[in-house]
């Protein structure tokens, strides 16, 4: 029969509490003795809070996630409707804008990857040079594909224009199932209603407010489905 090793046992926090402010005290006594003043006042004032490492910060959660070409639309359509859903919501809605939620450090496939999959809503801007940008194709059929609920923009674009271009089938960058998974992306938003917006001729603060506006509509038709699910699964 083997025998059980006996674990020492589990100091609570009240007695490491204790300990602490007992050796705070020991050591300014002994600062004082020395003749520092200084160092035995600082012993004398610490806190056991000190002592304890800070609790580690809450990861982000995003409630929408913003798909877009930077070259043709961060600096316009996507940073002002980023902002406006900060405003609308007083803070309380987070959006994915990459240069905006991603540090130094951070990974930018797992980043965005974790923006996608807790986001609630997705706004992908459509625009003339987002074919170019793998990022973009990639974002956009895994927002599919997680089947969020897409918002498209359609800023400077038709929805009759959303085709992949030859150069990109033809390319040696993609396997043949990301061309299929980018041309499903693409049929999708193609078949969702959306904005279309004219950058020639069109007012973007009149986009951004309606797109804003249709964001936190969405968000908040989400916040009321998740009660009567409730309410539905406990009566079953």
């Amino acid at each position: 029969m083997a025998s059980s090793s006996t674990l020492p046992p589990q100091r609570s926090s009240a007695v490491i509490s204790d300990d602490c402010d007992i050796a705070s005290r020991l050591n300014a006594s002994a600062e004082a003795a020395m003749g520092n003043a200084e160092l035995a006042a600082r012993w004398a004032t610490r806190r056991v809070d000190d002592e304890r490492p800070a609790a580690p910060a809450s990861p982000k959660k995003y409630d929408v996630f913003i798909n877009h070409r930077g070259v043709d639309t961060k600096h316009n359509v996507a940073r002002l409707l980023y902002d406006r859903l900060e405003h609308l919501s007083g803070g309380q809605v987070r959006s994915f804008l990459d240069n905006k939620s991603m540090r130094p450090g951070d990974r930018l496939h797992e980043s965005i990857n974790e923006g996608i999959r807790q986001c609630r809503v997705a706004v992908a801007i459509f625009s003339p040079r987002y074919f170019d940008s793998d990022f973009c194709l990639h974002e956009l059929a895994n927002i599919v594909e997680s089947r969020k609920l897409l918002i498209p923009i359609f800023y400077g674009i038709k929805p009759s224009e959303l085709i992949l271009p030859q150069e990109v089938v033809d390319s040696q960058t993609f396997m043949p199932r990301d061309i299929d998974r980018f041309r499903f992306a693409l049929k999708e938003a193609k078949y969702t209603v959306g904005l279309t917006h004219d950058p020639a001729k069109d007012d973007l603060a009149d986009l951004v407010l309606t797109a804003a506006n249709a964001v936190m509509e969405r968000i908040q038709e989400t916040e009321q489905r998740v009660p009567q699910r409730q309410m539905i699964l406990s009566r079953l």
